[in-house]
């Protein structure tokens, strides 16, 4: 499935939907080169999910958490760009933080991907002539609910 996302409201409406259809046990894989929007849209979900004010990238400390009242539901909002090996997630506790809460991944291919769960969503940001596009390919837990 392809989404055009000709500017930033289209970038967080679509945000609002993915946020709409979020669930515990999720992953939403942001994948796309540097400047495609990843960080854009992370941030459009979190606002969606009910988060108040700035939403800081965890480019420097990888991993960011926010747990209800501030969102509906426990997430964790990664960013492994800064990755060496796939391995450094796992020492960071990755699965720890993921218990019990949603996954936001910007750059998953650092971290090992998660495309092999059946509840990632993933997406690739591309910029196109009219902004953005999102190519999204959903795992199996994602039919019939995609956003």
């Amino acid at each position: 499935m392809t989404v055009d996302l000709p500017d930033l409201a289209a970038m967080e409406a679509f945000g609002a939907r993915i946020a709409a259809a979020l669930q515990v046990g999720d992953v939403v894989a942001l994948s796309g080169g540097l400047g495609a929007g990843k960080t854009t849209l992370a941030r459009a979900i979190i606002a969606a999910l009910g988060h108040q004010g700035e939403v800081p990238s965890p480019s420097f400390a990888i991993i960011e958490t926010y747990d209800p009242p501030a969102l509906r539901l426990p997430l964790v909002h990664a960013d492994f760009y800064r990755l060496k090996d796939p391995q450094e997630a796992e020492e960071l506790g990755l699965d720890d933080y993921r218990h019990g809460a949603a996954l936001l991944a910007e750059w998953p291919e650092m971290a090992g991907g998660f495309a092999h769960e059946p509840g990632c969503l993933a997406i690739r940001l591309e910029t196109a002539e009219t902004g953005r596009i999102a190519i999204v390919e959903p795992g199996a837990d994602w039919l019939g609910r995609l956003p």
